[in-house]
């Protein structure tokens, strides 16, 4: 919602300060810089102090930026105020996704991707929050007043209660977990810092740049290429999140029986094929809706959560700074991607550069799946 409220909200914030609705929107890139010089400092201190204080540090940060932003006067604090939404993001983020896999460590995989459907959720009911404030004439700071609420009541309930496990104490029966796997494959094998995590912070970036570029040029690539009318092209956004929703609750229901090591690769080659068939075939409007939602379902449908939770099985005793790491990079995918597509121009051109990295991102998920089978002498469940 953090994002989503600055981009609903921009004329009436652009009144507020005092500026255009460009310089409103331009706060957006100021969550980005919170979220990345924040994340790696939040996973280190995460491991180290536990996840449930992270969890309530993030809830009171983020409850300043809503409140902030509504009463800020200027584009500076707001600025300030943004900064400080990404840095309750990246505590969010390493004190959540590891503490979920402690809390549930027989459904790790599980409980991101749900966390991931809750994400999903946000994004999707605010809008429909604000248009209805507009609809029937109410205040806007309603919409940042409803999150904020939300927020207090998750905190006091984390204050008086929300047991979490002693991340220490988890990590250190991981770790024996794990040389117990390999024991008994015979692997001598261990999990190597440079080679493995090289292999996952690539796929940070890489798949955050996958969804990121598709998501962000749908309608677009649909109106210019596929020469489809203006209703059609922005339908394709709404099928693209259609089929992110419904990969989420299946996955939700098959990781309790399928190993995370095993989608990850899977859906990786299901996007890389549908960006490719997208870009061969722009003309059928009927088949881009279809790729559209292909598209969404492998790419945004919780696969990076679910590669965060394999990553996690090869760092077990620092689970807050793997996913600092893996999140850095997906960070400045999303800073970096936009100039590429800006330096490009042309629509086919970007969305064969994104077939590019989407090829690139399952030669690395195969690789980290052989390195898994290497490490535990199997691949899952």
């Amino acid at each position: 919602m953090g994002v989503i409220i600055l981009f609903q909200n921009a004329s009436a914030l652009a009144h507020q300060w005092g500026t255009t609705v460009t310089g409103a929107l331009a706060v957006v890139s100021a969550l980005g810089v919170g979220r990345i010089i924040n994340l790696l400092i939040s996973g280190v201190l995460s491991d180290k102090f536990g996840r449930k204080p992270f969890v309530q540090l993030g809830i009171a940060t983020y409850f300043i930026f809503f409140i902030g932003i509504l009463f800020s006067k200027n584009v500076v604090v707001a600025y300030i105020l943004g900064i400080l939404a990404g840095m309750a993001n990246s505590f969010l983020d390493t004190g959540t996704y590891p503490g979920l896999m402690e809390i549930y460590p027989n459904a790790k995989g599980t409980s991101n991707v749900i966390l991931k459907a809750f994400i999903s959720a946000g994004q999707f009911l605010l809008p429909f929050i604000v248009s209805g404030l507009a609809a029937a004439g109410m205040w806007y700071g309603w919409s940042f007043l409803i999150p904020a609420a939300i927020l207090v009541i998750t905190f006091l309930y984390f204050l008086f209660g929300g047991a979490f496990p002693d991340s220490k104490a988890v990590a250190e029966a991981d770790e024996k977990r794990e040389k117990q796997e390999r024991a008994n494959n015979d692997s001598t094998i261990k999990s190597n810092l440079w080679l493995d995590g090289t292999l996952f912070i690539i796929y940070g970036y890489i798949f955050q740049a996958t969804f990121y570029l598709v998501s962000q040029m749908l309608t677009q690539y649909g109106q210019e290429i596929g020469h489809m009318a203006q209703g059609a092209a922005h339908s394709l956004v709404s099928w693209y999140s259609l089929g992110s929703i419904i990969c989420v609750l299946l996955t939700a229901v098959l990781g309790k029986k399928i190993s995370e090591i095993r989608f990850v690769p899977v859906y990786t080659l299901g996007a890389f094929v549908s960006i490719l068939l997208m870009w061969l075939f722009p003309s059928s409007a009927f088949l881009m809706g279809i790729l559209a939602f292909l598209v969404g379902f492998f790419a945004a449908g919780g696969v990076m959560q679910l590669a965060l939770t394999v990553m996690a099985d090869f760092f077990p005793a620092g689970k807050g700074i793997v996913t600092g790491f893996f999140y850095t990079a997906g960070s400045i995918a999303s800073f970096t991607i936009p100039l590429f597509i800006g330096w490009i121009g042309n629509m086919r051109n970007v969305m064969l550069f994104d077939v590019v990295i989407a090829l690139i991102g399952f030669i690395d998920a195969t690789l980290i799946a052989i390195r898994y089978k290497k490490l535990f002498g199997k691949l899952g469940k």
